[in-house]
């Protein structure tokens, strides 16, 4: 029984779920506002396991063969029950969340509008032709722009839409400043270095679609000392130019560095082949282990 949920909680996406709540919280707590509603995480949680959901059905189960693969296809009814479910709680949420604003949908600024639509847009585009019918652009075919378009997606969702909901909700002015700018940079290189070990992870089937990801390109090596790394420690002097301006005290700093270390450590523990689930709970646990420090450093 316990070996079922933990299938069910990790390929069935809620656990994507659950991180990109931790770090929306982290994100929040860095900046300096007010933590967001309850219905407005409701509404992030159930759209990233929809997404997911959704985007891996579309996918052609009868070319990739896995353990992810078998349990959609053992639980097709199930996904169904779920995905329908978090859809309907997605709408209930959503509009739950804006029933109680107050403000006038003219005075947001455009720099909101755009931040706003420019993630989800980016992240339909992502998958194109799997989630729209006919022959459409898709970012997800450019290998090596892969990680970083998911990176963007991510960082824009639990740094950007925090920031934005907490002004609306307060009837305030979305400012994009040189603070938000770092973590935003921050949490995109540290998305983007989990995802390229998930290419790693596809190698094969990359390598036979010729899709030419950084690991297929330059080969596994190489991938790991020449881009995980460099981008590793590049999203560390980012926290670290972040700290420094808002005078971070050693403990708080030191926290904050624990989840690019890991990053490192797993990175160079690729060199040996890892089931799905491996990537699934200790790569992705990376972002819940960088939501959980951020969030322990800031109120210790």
């Amino acid at each position: 029984m316990l070996g079922r949920l933990f299938r069910s909680f990790f390929f069935g996406n809620y656990f994507y779920g659950c991180c990109v709540v931790a770090l929306s919280l982290e994100s929040s707590i860095q900046q300096g506002i007010v933590t967001n509603s309850i219905f407005y995480y409701f509404s992030v949680f159930c759209s990233t396991v929809v997404y997911y959901t959704y985007a891996y059905q579309g996918q052609d189960l009868a070319i990739i063969m896995n353990d992810r693969v078998l349990w959609y296809r053992i639980h097709s009814k199930q996904i169904r029950t779920s995905q329908l479910f978090l859809s309907c709680l997605l709408l209930i949420s959503t509009f739950l969340f804006f029933i109680k604003l107050t403000i006038h949908w003219l005075d947001i600024s455009f720099i909101s509008w755009v931040s706003i639509f420019i993630f989800p847009i980016v992240a339909i585009l992502y998958y194109g032709s799997e989630l729209t019918s006919g022959k459409h652009f898709n970012i997800r075919k450019y290998g090596w722009l892969k990680p970083f378009v998911i990176g963007f997606v991510w960082s824009g969702i639990v740094t950007i839409y925090p920031s934005i909901a907490a002004t609306i909700e307060q009837n305030s002015i979305f400012h994009f400043t040189l603070l938000k700018g770092l973590l935003f940079t921050k949490n995109f290189l540290f998305i983007s270095a989990l995802c390229i070990m998930f290419d790693i992870k596809d190698y094969a089937d990359d390598y036979n679609k010729q899709l030419k990801t950084f690991v297929v390109r330059v080969g596994l090596r190489n991938t790991i000392f020449y881009v995980l790394s460099p981008i590793s420690i590049l999203g560390l002097s980012m926290f670290l130019t972040y700290s420094m301006i808002l005078n971070f005290t050693l403990l708080r700093i030191l926290l904050n560095t624990i989840p690019f270390a890991l990053l490192l450590l797993v990175a160079y523990s690729m060199y040996q082949r890892k089931s799905i689930l491996y990537y699934l709970t200790v790569i992705d646990g990376l972002m819940l282990v960088k939501a959980l420090c951020g969030i322990l450093g800031m109120i210790i």
